[in-house]
């Protein structure tokens, strides 16, 4: 499951970014008792009660102003709503309730979303202030809270109602048998129009403008492979260039995908070739744990002869050198080419990053592997490595109990994950190797 959006909204200088480092925990949005610091998006992870969320940190909403930047700002907090699970609506009880934040409050009503009402700036001691009453006239359900995010009193209570209000755990999973495909890559590398292609059909705006694609789309498809969800995403810019807010929650929402996804189709433009860019986007489905297959789009328009294809391949694995259990596939999004093939490995990669090999089969494996390449040694200090289980799936993760951690070196490590690969497969999937020290064994 994705982790919940929650985003701060409210009117100018009101506390939204003291509130939001409050939460996360560390000073991260700029805090000046300025109105309208806060221009761009700020995103952080938080967790309270077991559920991780993303918190997103937006800029005053002004409801009757000429200001350009203003008028954007509140542009970009209506985006803030529309993307997120839930809203932390934050007001301040020293200026009382004001026109603008009843404004506010009606759009957030007709947004539809589980608003928390917060009241801010409430640093009387024991009972709320006065003024605090007044915001139970903007009729939310629940009733706000009184809050202090300078120091911190009340934000127990908010965490508890945010956490009440987030889609339950494994609330948006997906039909059992229903494999979820996010397709991600650059801006105009041909998302839309691979999966247009992958249903026959146009289903999603394809155009030659970058960016097209604002937000994650899914799309229901049977066919004789299988069942598939796929995920259609904003095209993920490098940060220096991400110049409006549309695009920043495209990013966030494209790594959400990523989360919500089995399987991740990783987009490279054949005639570009893999850029810094391509690196940081396939990062984020390695560091997710995602299956993942290598798709170069455009190949009709890349000149050939007999070694075109593993040279271009041999290129691929230098620059992506994490993801060298990936397969990858030349396709045509214009012509068709080898549609059919990402099917079939689609649904090979999810069954291979959802095997489970049992514990007997490991350790025969382990034997082998320890000894044909000794354990390394330190001072004199050998690696004792007892046993292997395997803990769960997608990624498969492997616990490995030793003598001592610090002597299982990375190289090891590596030799330990290439041989569970040459022997038992895991095509298409990262694997975790989980390190477990036990002590000396005893003479």
């Amino acid at each position: 499951m994705s982790k919940p959006i929650v985003a701060i909204v409210g009117r100018p200088n009101v506390g939204k970014s003291t509130l939001f480092n409050r939460i996360i925990g560390e000073r991260r949005s700029i805090v000046e008792d300025v109105p309208g610091v806060t221009r761009d998006r700020i995103c952080g992870e938080a967790e309270w009660c077991g559920r991780s969320f993303i918190l997103v940190d937006t800029g005053g909403i002004d409801t009757k102003t000429d200001d350009v930047i203003l008028q954007q700002t509140r542009l970009q907090a209506q985006i803030a709503i529309d993307t997120a699970d839930v809203i932390i609506f934050l007001c301040d009880v020293r200026s009382g309730l004001l026109p603008d934040d009843r404004e506010i409050a009606e759009m957030l009503k007709k947004s539809g979303k589980p608003v928390v009402l917060c009241v801010n700036k409430d640093d009387t001691p024991g009972a709320p202030a006065l003024e605090f009453y007044e915001f139970y006239e903007l009729g939310f359900d629940i009733d706000p809270i009184s809050l202090s995010s300078l120091h911190g009193s009340g934000t127990g209570d908010l965490l508890d109602q945010i956490v009440e209000a987030m889609p339950q755990e494994g609330q948006d999973t997906h039909e059992e048998g229903v494999i979820n495909v996010a397709v991600i890559g650059k801006p105009n590398a041909g998302k839309s129009s691979i999966i247009n292609k992958m249903l026959g059909v146009d289903r999603l705006i394809v155009s030659d403008i970058p960016g097209t694609t604002r937000d994650a789309v899914d799309t229901r498809l049977d066919n004789e492979f299988g069942s598939f969800n796929l995920i259609d995403t904003a095209g993920i810019r490098r940060k220096s260039k991400i110049e409006d807010t549309v695009e920043k929650y495209s990013v966030l929402r494209a790594k959400a995908a990523v989360e919500r996804a089995d399987v991740c189709l990783i987009m490279i433009d054949a005639v570009e070739g893999v850029t810094e860019q391509d690196e940081r986007i396939a990062g984020i489905a390695h560091n997710a744990g995602r299956a993942s297959i290598i798709v170069i789009n455009k190949w009709d328009m890349v000149e050939k002869d007999s070694n075109t294809t593993a040279q271009y391949t041999k290129d691929v694995y230098q620059a992506l050198s994490y993801m060298t259990y990936a397969p990858v596939v030349y396709v045509s999004a214009k012509t068709g080419q080898r549609i059919p093939r990402l099917f079939e490995l689609i649904k090979k990669v999810y069954e291979e990053t959802n095997k489970r090999v049992t514990t007997g089969n490991l350790n025969d494996m382990l034997n082998d592997a320890t000894a044909r390449h000794q354990p390394p040694t330190d001072k004199g200090k050998l690696l004792k490595i007892y046993y292997m289980t395997q803990s769960s799936v997608a990624p498969p993760t492997f616990v490995i109990f030793c003598n001592n951690a610090e002597l299982f070196h990375f190289t090891y490590q590596r030799y330990i994950e290439n041989n569970i690969r040459t022997t038992f497969g895991f095509e298409g999937t990262p694997i975790r190797l989980v390190i477990r020290q036990r002590g000396e064994e005893r003479n």
